[in-house]
């Protein structure tokens, strides 16, 4: 099975590397590696269904019919002349002008693809031959020739990612942060009809959903239209290639939004999904003022003294995505946090937009969401299909303090904590079943994890036992004159032997630390362990369906859908508050494991540098680190066992103590619904922050400190890295400056 994640970063890795050792610059780089990305997905997608077809296909005289482009229609790949396919430009002669090749290969790919024309990449001349060669044969790894499923998408995906943050687009806007438009995607669920987008970047929104809907089962391109919109040519290309390794189709239209809009869909979407440019400020007043989008009084929402110009489009966008709309549509958008509160003309607007009751939910997310920018942003959403009991009430969502540390610069949601924020939608919309397989899908994973744990340690006891008894033998077998270690010199009076012996003493004192290590492990193993299996017993016993027995417990629970995912409410908490017990011995085994190591690891660091193990006869140095290298991954694996168990656990904890009976309730620093009236208290404020309030901290524990020291080290690396380029710079001044 593919390790999807560590793929994706060797293969950035190896493409890296040979940009840094090129003459060329992430901008003129990054086009050309999408493209190759997406020649082997659609050379691996052409062959999967050309073998599929020639199953089918009808014979005469025993030969089968060629395949043509007709075969390949509805099948969710790319029809590729034989001049096209990446096998053929892999095994170019060793003379042949692979940039030619390769751009041949893409205007015949153009030639039969509508949807790709004048799309691909062509620029691959100006590569250096020895580079272009090396980029085919990164892209050819054995794990990709035989990649199935979406592994291209996610690889697409990811380089698109990692070329934002290397700054290869002006300001990035290409990318939208996957956290982002999942955030959108799981708060309307675009499931059918037509979607639009139209800011639509490299096609996010549209893949994501494409992944909403292939989830379910279904086909998205069979349900869904996609339509979309991008003042930039390189954008609009971005978006079709997207849109292609995914195996989905759209139309993508190149064209200024502010300025040209889609008539047809005017009040015709089902789905409307965005990220526009925010703060735009050169608008022309005079080409919008009859535009038929600006449906309220104010429709401009102030302009310029100094440039006559719309002083800030973020009224206008927002205007568009709701008249794009049906009468039942939803709509989902990022938004600069600053527009909640706006004032003047966008105040205006804001409250004619409040008054059509199609606001649903407004959520607030935090710094460094952005790969180019640190700015926190808001995510507007609006449903004007709400039910009668939702119409006068809106959602607040307060996100700015749940995320996840990737780097110093950049946070995400975990997939959890995303699950956890529509969860919350969940409850508003009254959906309380879906509530509930959540925390049902973390009972069963809580206690999937759980079951691994009396594995893992079984792994950890023996590298331990077997460590433990070569470094007894060892230390039984130390002399008492230590000949080895008589040339040590004298320090503070005191002569070698004296030295050698007080180091003795000390690896000795570690050892026998150790050996109580050991046993205080093992007890608190034997007690949790003991415990945990009756627990797992009834955990199999009381599972509402199906009924697993606690020896398919250890090894694969039923799939997370079933069992606890559809027990009532107080079932859900019983069963959680049971587990709680354990938590307090699983941190006590989590400190004895990392201990046990800990003494083990400095007994043979004192071993090997104060009693010069190395040289004597007594130290199988081979062995020793047969069974070091044993123990520390037995250790990882002990540790994360424990520490996955717990941080599924910790999401149980998280939606029910906030939710305690399953239903909606206003939590202090999180969330709360609010009417229209207090709204207009508020003076017609969309800042969820000014609703929810705050709330007291939760109580610091040792992830928590982990997590936060984590946080402190990217810090202190990034600005060390900073220090070093700075110093590295001004060298180079200097330099110069004595030329």
């Amino acid at each position: 099975m593919i390790n999807i994640s560590q793929l994706e970063s060797s293969l950035w890795e190896a493409a890296d590397q040979l940009r840094a050792n090129s003459k060329l610059n992430a901008n003129e780089y990054s086009m050309p590696v999408l493209g190759l990305i997406f020649l082997r997905h659609a050379t691996n997608r052409f062959n999967a269904v050309k073998a599929e077809i020639e199953k089918g296909l009808s014979s005469r005289g025993g030969k089968k019919r060629p395949i043509t482009i007709d075969d390949f229609k509805g099948k969710s790949a790319i029809f590729l002349p034989s001049e096209a396919q990446y096998d053929r430009i892999l095994n170019l002669a060793e003379n042949a002008d692979i940039g030619k090749a390769i751009n041949a290969a893409m205007k015949a790919i153009e030639d039969e693809t509508k949807m790709l024309e004048g799309v691909l990449p062509k620029e691959y001349t100006s590569f250096e031959q020895d580079l272009l060669y090396n980029l085919v044969r990164i892209f050819d790894r054995e794990e990709l020739r035989n990649a199935t499923g979406d592994v291209f998408g996610r690889i697409y995906e990811y380089f698109l990612n990692k070329f934002a943050m290397s700054g290869a687009q002006e300001g990035g806007e290409f990318f939208t942060p996957p956290s982002l438009v999942r955030t959108i995607v799981n708060m309307i669920e675009p499931d059918r009809g037509n979607v639009l987008d139209p800011a639509c970047g490299s096609a996010g929104m549209f893949v994501q959903t494409g992944h909403f809907v292939e989830n379910r089962g279904e086909d998205a391109s069979a349900k869904i239209t996609f339509y979309g919109q991008e003042k930039s040519d390189t954008n609009t290309r971005l978006a079709r290639m997207n849109l292609a390794v995914h195996g989905l189709e759209g139309i993508i239209r190149q064209g200024n939004t502010f300025y040209d809009r889609w008539e047809e869909l005017l009040g015709e979407c089902d789905f409307v999904m965005s990220n526009p440019p925010f703060n735009v400020d050169g608008v022309s007043p005079e080409k919008v003022k009859t535009d038929s989008r600006l449906f309220t009084e104010k429709k401009i929402p102030g302009i310029a003294a100094k440039t006559k110009a719309v002083s800030n489009a973020n009224y206008l966008w927002i205007q568009y995505f709701y008249s794009y709309l049906n009468q039942r549509g939803r709509a989902g958008f990022v938004m600069a946090s600053s527009a909640s509160d706006a004032g003047h003309g966008e105040k205006e607007i804001r409250e004619e937009l409040i008054a059509t009751q199609a606001v649903d939910m407004i959520i607030s997310i935090g710094t460094n969401f952005f790969y180019t920018k640190s700015l926190p942003c808001t995510l507007w959403f609006f449903d004007k299909g709400k039910p009668a009991e939702r119409q006068d009430k809106v959602l607040m969502i307060d996100a700015r303090h749940v995320y996840r540390v990737v780097t110093r610069k950049i946070r995400d949601f975990s997939e959890e904590q995303l699950q956890n924020i529509t969860a919350i939608a969940w409850l508003y919309r009254g959906q309380q079943e879906r509530y509930l397989g959540l925390v049902g899908e973390y009972l069963n994973q809580t206690h999937h994890e759980a079951a691994t744990i009396e594995g893992v340690l079984i792994q950890l006891e023996e590298p331990l036992v077997k460590l433990t008894q070569l470094l007894h033998i060892f230390s039984d077998r130390l002399g008492a004159s230590l000949p080895l270690l008589k040339d040590l010199p004298e320090v503070e009076g005191l002569v070698a032997e004296d030295i050698a012996n007080q180091n003795i003493e000390t690896f000795r004192a570690t050892l026998s630390e150790l050996s109580e290590g050991i046993q205080e492990l093992t007890a608190a193993r034997v007690g949790l362990i003991g415990e945990l299996q009756v627990h797992l017993a009834w955990f199999a016993e009381n599972n509402p369906t199906p009924n697993p027995s606690p020896l398919a417990l250890r090894g694969d629970l039923a799939p997370a859908k079933a069992g606890w995912g559809s027990a009532t409410n107080e079932a859900q908490k019983h069963c959680a508050a049971r587990f709680t017990a354990f938590i307090p011995q699983l941190k006590t085994l989590q400190k004895h494991i990392n201990e046990v190591h800990k003494l083990a690891t400095r007994a043979v660091e004192l071993a090997q540098k104060k009693l010069d193990a190395r040289k004597q006869e007594t130290w199988d140095a081979k062995e020793l680190k047969k069974q070091r290298d044993a123990l520390d991954t037995a250790r990882d694996t002990a540790i994360f066992a424990i520490k996955s168990t717990l941080y599924v656990k910790a999401q149980v904890t998280w939606l029910q103590s906030r939710f305690p009976e399953a239903v909606f309730v206003d939590v202090p620093g999180l969330c709360k619904v609010v009417t229209r009236d207090e709204i207009t208290q508020q003076d017609s404020s969309l800042t969820p922050g000014r609703y929810v309030g705050v709330t007291a901290l939760d109580g610091e524990d040792e992830e928590d400190f982990e997590e936060r020291m984590r946080e402190i080290h990217l810090e202190l690396a990034s600005l060390n890295e900073e220090a070093v380029d700075l110093a590295g710079a001004i060298a180079a001044n200097f330099e110069e400056l004595e030329m």
